[in-house]
């Protein structure tokens, strides 16, 4: 199947669904934050006017959403959540499925993205971010010999820059492709010559979002990217090559 959802249309939803985007409405109208309860369930019933099946349905497809919890036993209930990126990583690796895309499109799709986003890091960035910035290159330095520490401080620069560019669809949307990547059993290894040539640009880009250089930024990034994808074509192109899987846990 290519293409993707060329015919897709909001009409002939689900009243279920519709009764979910409400749920959600009420929440932000009441100002609702995590941890608080919802209403109980004989007052939803009376406020969206429908059976209990479709409610508990509703409300289901939040909970998957990661938009409610479910707190079990006397007075408990739906509870409202923070989702994260995991629902999107779910759903854009069965689009990307269906498409029988290559693991090799996340690294293009970073490559297209992140020199941007670093640029707008660097005028956006808060001092509280940057801070952050400044700590994870240190951490980076400090574990580039512990092999699991280094790869998610590496990704935790990038997801740090993301939420720093102040467009928090670049945010989400970084972290659903790492969440796809570590779905998946690709093997990469990163000997120590790549950790420190991965330390040295990570301080690189630091200093220019820290310098407000945006152009340095995307520059420096955009290098960062490509020799990136050099390494891992040159290394594990068979792991590149791999279609992307449907991955339930995000």
């Amino acid at each position: 199947m290519t293409g993707g959802n060329r015919g897709w249309t909001p009409r002939g939803q689900k009243t279920a669904l519709l009764v979910a985007k409400q749920i959600v409405e009420d929440i932000a109208r009441r100002g609702n934050i995590v941890g608080d309860k919802l209403p109980p369930e004989h007052r939803m019933l009376e406020e969206y006017g429908v059976g209990r099946g479709t409610l508990r349905e509703s409300l289901r497809y939040l909970e998957l959403q990661g938009a409610l919890a479910f707190k079990p036993g006397p007075g408990g209930g739906p509870i409202v959540q923070q989702p994260d990126a995991g629902a999107l990583a779910t759903s854009l690796s069965l689009l990307l499925q269906f498409e029988n895309a290559p693991f090799s499109t996340i690294m293009e799709a970073r490559a297209a993205m992140e020199p941007s986003i670093a640029r707008l890091a660097a005028l956006r960035i808060s001092p509280e971010a940057l801070e952050e910035l400044r700590a994870n290159v240190e951490a980076l330095r400090a574990h580039s010999r512990d092999a699991a520490t280094f790869t998610a401080e590496s990704e935790r620069f990038h997801a740090l820059i993301a939420w720093g560019s102040g467009n928090a669809l670049f945010g989400y949307l970084f972290e659903a492709m790492v969440g796809i990547l570590a779905g998946a059993t690709m093997g990469v290894e990163y000997p120590q010559r790549q950790r420190a040539h991965t330390c040295s640009i990570h301080e690189d880009i630091y200093r220019a979002i820290a310098d407000g250089d945006g152009d340095a930024a995307a520059d420096l990034m955009s290098r960062h990217i490509t020799d990136h994808t050099t390494y891992l074509e040159k290394r594990f192109r068979s792991a590149l090559e791999q279609p992307i899987r449907w991955d339930l846990g995000g």
